[in-house]
């Protein structure tokens, strides 16, 4: 998979135990200093990191170590922040469009025992019946169960989750829009360490993550694509 190697650079995060953080060839160089004063530099211009309200961010400068705002950081430079759970690390992976190579992917066989079970957790909602499930995923990925939420089916896997609903889970939370190679349009938010994506199939909301961070952008959105009728 053609992706951005990152460069290491520890910006002292405040995440518990996490080791560093690692920002991609976009982001040239970042130059700290203490009392706040702080100069961006990513591709040659200076920026002022900015919140979601247009409010200029500042760092925290604790025992002579100035934390700054990471995700602001990744806005900034144009890439996506994943918090690796296992390995105690963000990893900050462009957002530039990549290709996943077709020997990274296996097509998801169903058995007949996890079709019916996938149909029955679809099942426990009136109107909403129509079972839907991805055909693709990740080779290194494993089909774990179906489980029914409070207001939709959770088709948990090893490194991911594809969650199908009538919410849009979306609503409140800053979004990057973008568009799928079916040409559907989806969007990527952070309502915590994870990043979901989410997107219109016709009735319902399909929303994809990988909890323990093993899945890229990329393959997230590869693996929506895939989603579609379970027969």
């Amino acid at each position: 998979m053609k992706k951005t190697l990152l460069t290491a650079i520890v910006l002292g995060m405040t995440v518990t135990g996490a080791a560093g953080v690692y920002a991609g060839s976009k982001l040239e160089k970042i130059n700290a200093y203490l009392n706040h004063g702080i100069t961006f530099n990513v591709n040659g211009a200076d920026q002022s990191l900015l919140d979601s309200n247009g409010k200029k961010l500042a760092p925290i400068t604790y025992q002579n170590t100035t934390y700054l705002p990471v995700r602001a950081i990744s806005n900034l430079a144009g890439i996506n922040v994943y918090y690796d759970a296992a390995n105690q690390r963000i990893r900050l992976e462009t957002k530039e469009d990549v290709e996943v190579p077709a020997n990274q992917w296996a097509t998801i066989q169903y058995s007949q025992a996890q079709i019916k079970a996938i149909k029955e957790a679809y099942a426990q909602f009136e109107s909403f019946e129509t079972a839907y499930a991805p055909k693709q995923m990740a080779k290194n990925d494993s089909y774990v169960k179906a489980a029914a939420t409070g207001d939709g089916v959770n088709l948990i896997f090893k490194h991911m989750i594809v969650n199908v609903s009538p919410r849009d889970y979306s609503a409140g939370y800053e979004s990057k829009e973008v568009k799928l190679s079916n040409g559907v349009s989806a969007k990527w938010y952070t309502p915590s360490d994870t990043p979901m994506l989410g997107f219109q199939l016709d009735d319902r909301t399909v929303t994809i993550s990988s909890p323990d961070g093993s899945l890229s952008s990329s393959q997230m959105e590869q693996v929506a694509v895939s989603v579609a009728e379970l027969k």
